[in-house]
């Protein structure tokens, strides 16, 4: 192999970016006018140390950076707002200018130069309305479009940081060579070889002796000049250190950056037990590292264990599939450690496989009683998404090591979001909580997604890290003793789990990105550039790939290993194919259409699962051609299945569009029930007591607006709903009738939660109903029957079950006026009336009778255990 070297730039101070100065004269040839503008990067302004009451004018280069807008044809904007001494950090913008970012605001509009240059005049100021008395440090910004859809940041996609000065204080820094304008240093990469020369300006604040040195190597002077320029010879590998000091007045200012020059890259094979994220050896003294990126040039580790310096010790061997990887010693094994992969000197991320990590931007929002004593983010290392190691983290023990699975066909399943259904939003309220899930009678619920996901506020449909719980719901082993306390009261977990795609804070996402497109590379191992089907959000994974496949299994076995989860509710599990149907609403029928290749995949995981715990419940989210879904539960797996409409049309009194006859699994052409979870609900569907409210028909003094009209039809689909052999699932405070829109807030935003509905009387008999009906679903074998005949797409719906010594006839009227019910009972005799308690004579099996709008009755031939 060649010998050559990358010359990796760490300042220590925060450097702007500009041209590289061309002279050669070595000899302290003063370089740019720092009073002028004259330089060109990313972001170049004049003056060059700016005050917060002084004109500055700032030039944005669009080609430089994300490049999101390089080309733009159209108005470029300023977004931006001020990091003063009262900003709790960089993300704590101040007095933002712009009021809305999705509009343009003309304020902020900046003016063309062409060339992809921008540039605005300001007085940092005024302009921001910033109060007397507080200082800006920093102006903090990023550059869009006009709606906002493109915008232009760092080329790491971090924000743009200009350092505010301090008036008359003697202050120096590097002009050249080139680096982005960060909050804090980071590392800027250029390509270098020994004996290569590298050309450095720096410039000062005020008139001063200037002196650059080189590994303490005096090389550039300048006498009572505002700048310096020299060049300098790399002359050899390891770390490196140029730095500038600034003499006059009185006062002495220095700046410093510092480098490495790479080794040349070692093939090696990883270590025989290693495995991709971090392996543990030598008590925990030892950490193995391993990141998959192939076709990278090269990576470090770079963590508190070596000061987040690119050390030599911390550069990593590459084995033949891509993996670089590299043992780190001396660790502490009691500690925890913070740390990132740095790559080709442009890309830091965070470990794909780490189970914690550590967010500026969102941890400072996490309650200390949701996440006591979390570790400190190491500002000034490094920026971005940081992962957290440590060797010897006591195992959770688990306690309710003889929980059983609820068989499939008696699951009552509750989808639960932690965020919209506590105040508190953490495992341990919810721990505190699971006796009144338990005298519900559910045995199963399941969580909207958990793994790290973007933001704090989230449903958790945009993931990014996929072995770590997001810390808004609380600690790793918080969610171990909910999941056990669940188990200690007979209810199963499901784990809510998206992958059919990752949005832009995934470390794979950004390992393999095409900032200028905005979208993943073709080179990526696990994601398309494009989407392959409708409905993608983030960016779509190719599950033909054996990276994605090798990646998703990990996750799956970590989960049921790791948390003792009870299965997995899988996300658009549709979208798990590489057949291109386009992304159009237009193309949803053919992307529902029989797909081999997509069943393939799914029995490839299906498989997989059951090779870890047969047991674990494999749940789609698939809304496929019968066909196919006939395939996939054949193979054990359940598919969801929506019912939301057909149930709702009929608590409205809409009888027309209320046919039931799709929650039965003959319907689908399935052989049993157990694979067909059936919902009323569910997080992606409108409340049905929103639109009883809303739109519910009536007839004479009938109405189905009224509150307590609305919660009895409620009851009456409920009763139908769980006597319909086969799992079921309920979105939470169903129970109690929830009547605020998904639309509240934003379709995904927050929503009120409404625990007072349990102290109503009306709302409190829904939930009494929902849980006698619960119980009689699990307690009787009638309720799994496969002997039923059913009439469902009327106003008057009944269903018969029956079973060896017990016979079960459920009736009820959904419209809105009195209707004449006629049905063939399974026997003669005396009915039982569950709900009242009064019997009825059934003479020669026909029941006659006129219900009441909204009336209904579940009848048995011998009493129902409970």
């Amino acid at each position: 192999m060649k010998r050559s070297a990358l010359l990796l730039l760490l300042p220590f101070l925060l450097v702007m970016s500009c041209r590289k100065h061309n002279s050669d004269d070595d000899t302290g040839t003063p370089g740019p006018d720092p009073s002028s503008d004259t330089v060109a990067g990313l972001l170049t302004w004049s003056p060059y140390f700016p005050s917060a009451g002084e004109n500055i004018a700032i030039t944005f280069d669009a080609s430089k950076g994300n490049e999101a807008l390089k080309g733009f044809a159209g108005d470029v904007y300023l977004y931006a707002g001020v990091i003063t001494d009262k900003s709790a950090g960089p993300s704590d913008w101040k007095y933002v200018k712009s009021p809305s970012f999705s509009q343009p605001d003309p304020v902020s509009k900046m003016t063309s130069l062409g060339a992809d240059k921008y540039r605005i005049s300001f007085n940092p100021s005024a302009f921001f309305n910033v109060p007397s008395g507080e200082k800006i440090l920093y102006i903090a910004m990023l550059f869009r479009n006009a709606d906002g859809s493109r915008v232009a940041r760092n080329k790491d996609n971090s924000d743009i940081y200009m350092p505010v000065a301090a008036s008359g204080k003697l202050q120096v820094r590097f002009v050249s060579p080139e680096f982005e304008p960060c909050y804090i240093p980071v590392p800027a990469v250029q390509v270098q070889s020994i004996g290569q020369e590298v050309y450095v300006t720096a410039v000062a604040s005020s008139a001063a002796d200037l002196s650059l040195s080189y590994n303490g190597n005096s090389f550039a002077t300048a006498k009572s000049a505002t700048s310096v320029s020299g060049k300098v010879s790399v002359t050899g590998a390891g770390a490196q250190e140029i730095k500038v000091t600034a003499s006059g007045g009185g006062s002495t200012a220095e700046a410093v950056y510092s480098f490495v020059v790479n080794q040349a890259v070692q093939e090696a094979p990883l270590p025989a037990g290693a495995r991709e994220g971090v392996t543990f050896t030598n008590g925990g003294r030892s950490a193995i590292f391993a990141l998959y990126a192939p076709g990278k040039k090269f990576a470090y580790v770079l963590g508190d264990f070596n000061d987040w310096k690119a050390e030599s010790g911390a550069f990593m061997k590459r084995a033949a599939d891509g993996t670089w990887w590299v043992q780190i010693d001396n660790l502490d094994p009691a500690r925890e450690y913070a740390y990132q992969y740095w790559v080709d000197g442009t890309i830091r991320v965070a470990d794909p496989y780490c189970e914690k990590v550590l967010d500026p931007q969102n941890d400072p929002s996490v309650p200390a009683g949701t996440y006591p004593s979390l570790k400190a983010y190491p500002t000034g290392k490094t920026t971005g998404i940081v992962s957290v190691m440590q060797a010897n983290a006591a195992p959770y023990q688990w306690k309710s090591g003889s929980f059983e699975r609820p068989q499939k066909k008696d699951l009552v399943i509750y989808e639960l979001h932690l965020r919209d259904f506590l105040a508190a939003h953490n495992y341990n309220t919810l721990r505190d909580t699971l006796n009144y899930l338990s005298r519900l009678g559910v045995n199963a619920i399941e969580l909207l997604p958990v793994t790290e996901f973007e933001g704090n506020s989230s449903w958790g449909y945009n993931p990014s890290f996929y072995f770590a719980p997001d810390k808004y719901y609380g600690t790793k082993r918080a969610l171990q003793e909910v999941i056990d306390g669940c188990h200690a009261k007979g209810i199963a977990v499901i784990m809510d789990m998206v992958l059919n795609h990752s949005f832009g804070q995934s470390p794979m996402v950004q390992l393999y990105f095409d900032q200028a497109a905005g979208k993943p590379s073709s080179g990526s191992p696990w994601f398309n550039a494009e989407a392959k089907h409708p409905y993608n959000v983030g960016h779509d994974f190719n599950h033909e790939s054996a990276a994605t496949k090798r990646f998703v299994k990990n996750v799956l076995r970590f989960w049921a290993e790791e948390y003792k989860v009870d299965g997995f509710r899988f996300d658009l599990s549709k979208g798990f194919t590489q057949k291109n149907t386009g992304t159009s609403d237009a193309n949803v029928n053919a992307w529902s259409a029989y797909d081999a290749s997509r069943v393939a995949i799914w029995k490839e995981y299906n498989q997989y699962i059951r090779s870890v715990d047969p047991g674990l419940y494999v749940i789609l989210e698939h809304f496929a051609a019968d066909q196919e879904e006939q395939e996939l539960a054949a193979e054990g797996m359940m598919l969801w299945n929506n019912l939301n409409h057909n149930f709702n049309e009929g608590t409205m009194g809409y009888v027309q569009n209320s046919d039931l006859s799709r929650a039965f699994y003959g319907t689908h052409g399935f052989n049993k029930a157990d694979n067909l979870v059936t919902y009323m609900e569910s997080h992606d569907e409108e409340r049905l007591m929103f639109k009883n409210l809303s739109y519910g028909n009536s007839s004479g003094s009938y109405n189905v607006k009224d509150l307590a009209t609305a919660l009895k039809r409620q009851e009456l689909a409920a009763a139908f709903f769980f006597s319909i052999p086969g799992p079921k699932m309920i979105w939470q405070f169903g129970e109690l009738g929830y009547d605020k829109s998904i639309n509240e807030n934003g379709r995904t935003g927050e929503k009120p939660i409404l625990w007072n509905y349990y102290s109503n009387t009306q709302r409190r008999h829904l939930y009494s109903v929902y849980s006698m009906l619960i119980k009689l679903k699990k307690n009787n074998a009638v309720f799994a029957s496969t002997d039923f005949q059913y009439s469902v797409n009327s106003a008057i719906k009944y269903i018969v079950l029956k079973s060896a010594g017990q016979n079960v006839v459920v009736v009820g009227n959904f419209d809105v006026s009195p209707q004449s019910a006629s049905i063939t009972f399974p026997q003669g005799g005396d009915w039982t009336d569950y709900f009242s308690g009064q019997s009825i004579t059934v003479s020669g099996g026909a029941y006659r009778s006129t219900l009441a709008p909204g009336e209904f009755h579940l009848f048995s031939s011998s009493p129902l255990q409970h």
